[in-house]
């Protein structure tokens, strides 16, 4: 990118039009039912800029996006930045009670949605909106194009701004990765459009790098196999869960044209590792990155088995402190909310565990340091679960654990049943976040100070020794 490109970085606007005006016109974009090039992109994304101008949408308008995964939800997108807005990404299956704060919280001056949310049953082609404008909203007077959240919202949600000249610099890293898709090759993407890994190395990427990316329209392993072999792309991108539902999949058509699959979200287990190998000779390359920052590190090669993630991106400068993983950035990428402890002196606490090689410089993931985890790709902050229990007014505390599944312990009334606190959930919380195991009594298990005891095994241990309902 030109100096004189990057000097207009501030300008979502100009952002948009960069992203936009990247290959030829008769190429392909993108594929799901339909096939859509890169001239029909363009019309598109033009079409909704002069229906959101008329709406009012300009430089400075901020706005909020939750729509189902969709060609409709990235042509909005690249609307809105050619716009000039800063967009919000909201994500669709979030409840009313989940997403209604975060519009409280950030006072978006139009809000564009589809539909009430729920389960998302694959990548559609079109989705329809509406466009709601909020006259007490506030405009956006810094550089920040892109608005995300990392963890959902638990009150005081983790809300997370990037500019153009963040994005671009995420560009150039997956750009310098040997062995990324390019122009002219067919990639799978599984992720979340509206996640940083789906959205940066998945469809900016694609813009960027003149390369197709194929949005199957089901998430059936076999649907997944089948649009792979049609296509004949030879990347896969997805979460461990993808991975290991592919090694499931039985009667798998020809692949060969495969020869990149690459891993994000969550740690992947040796054994998916091992058998998508055996299965389809050919290793699953880790990458890590979090929303604050983006692509972290990688391991395209997939020549370090997990819980290695690679070697840190072209870039990026890391330093692992008593195991956590801290990241050095330019300014701090929290918006709205005090983050004091998570950014100091130019560094940002990830609050991951890691071990980093010192003669190789590959690192290893060895887990969390705080009370989220990641189930699917999607980050969960077990806090939240607690809060949305201890509001049921006839539960007075709750501990939420994770191992192979959520799992919560609660003092509670004993006239309340293990049903209605599912449904109560059910109506508060996303469905990945709702406890799949509840351990009902009237008191929780404590240590000898008098702190609840939040070990997944010595909770197992307590209750079992005492008389749950």
């Amino acid at each position: 990118m030109s100096e004189v490109g990057r000097s207009h970085i501030g300008n979502s606007s100009w952002w948009g039009a960069h992203l936009l005006g990247r290959g030829s016109a008769d190429g392909v974009w993108a594929i799901s039912r339909a096939t859509v090039t890169r001239a029909e992109l363009r019309w598109k994304v033009g079409e909704l800029q002069c229906a959101f101008h008329e709406q009012g949408i300009g430089r400075g308008s901020t706005a909020v996006l939750r729509m189902a995964p969709s060609f409709t939800l990235l042509q909005a997108l690249f609307a809105l930045w050619s716009c000039g807005a800063q967009v919000i990404l909201v994500d669709f299956r979030l409840k009313p009670a989940e997403h209604e704060p975060l519009v409280e919280l950030l006072e978006p001056q139009y809000v564009v949605s589809s539909g009430d949310g729920g389960p998302i049953v694959g990548f559609r082609d079109e989705a329809d909106f509406v466009v709601e404008r909020r006259p007490s909203g506030r405009c956006n007077h810094t550089d920040v194009c892109l608005v995300q959240f990392s963890s959902g919202s638990t009150g005081k949600p983790k809300v997370i701004g990037r500019s153009p000249d963040a994005l671009l610099a995420e560009l150039d890293r997956f750009a310098a990765l040997d062995g990324m898709p390019g122009k002219g090759d067919r990639l799978i993407l599984l992720n979340s459009v509206i996640h940083t890994m789906g959205l940066v190395s998945g469809v900016l990427h694609a813009l960027n790098a003149e390369t197709t990316v194929v949005l199957p329209p089901s998430m059936q392993p076999s649907d997944v196999l089948r649009v792979a072999a049609e296509t004949k792309a030879c990347a896969i991108f997805g979460v461990p869960l993808h991975f290991d539902l592919l090694c499931r999949a039985k009667n798998t058509p020809d692949i060969s044209s495969l020869r990149l699959a690459v891993s994000a979200g969550e740690q992947l287990s040796l054994e998916t590792y091992e058998r998508f190998r055996y299965l389809y000779h050919l290793p699953i390359s880790p990458v890590y990155g979090t929303t604050e920052v983006g692509i972290i590190a990688s391991d395209l090669a997939g020549t370090h088995p997990p819980p290695s993630v690679g070697v840190p991106a072209p870039g990026i400068d890391v330093k692992v402190v008593d195991q956590e993983l801290y990241v050095r950035m330019d300014r701090s990428p929290y918006l709205y909310i005090d983050r004091s402890g998570r950014f100091v002196d130019g560094w940002l606490r990830t609050f991951d565990r890691f071990e980093q090689d010192p003669y190789t410089g590959v690192l290893s993931i060895l887990g969390r340091a705080d009370s989220v985890v990641v189930i699917g790709g999607v980050k969960i902050d077990l806090t939240e679960v607690e809060a949305v229990l201890v509001r049921h007014p006839g539960v007075a505390e709750a501990v939420v654990v994770f191992g192979e599944v959520i799992e919560a312990f609660v003092a509670a009334d004993s006239r309340v049943e293990v049903n209605e606190l599912t449904t109560w959930c059910r109506d508060r919380l996303s469905s990945v976040k709702i406890p799949k195991r509840f351990f009902v009594g009237l008191d929780l298990p404590r240590n000898p100070n008098g702190k609840l005891i939040r070990d997944r095994d010595s909770m197992h241990i307590a209750y079992a020794e005492s008389v749950p309902h």
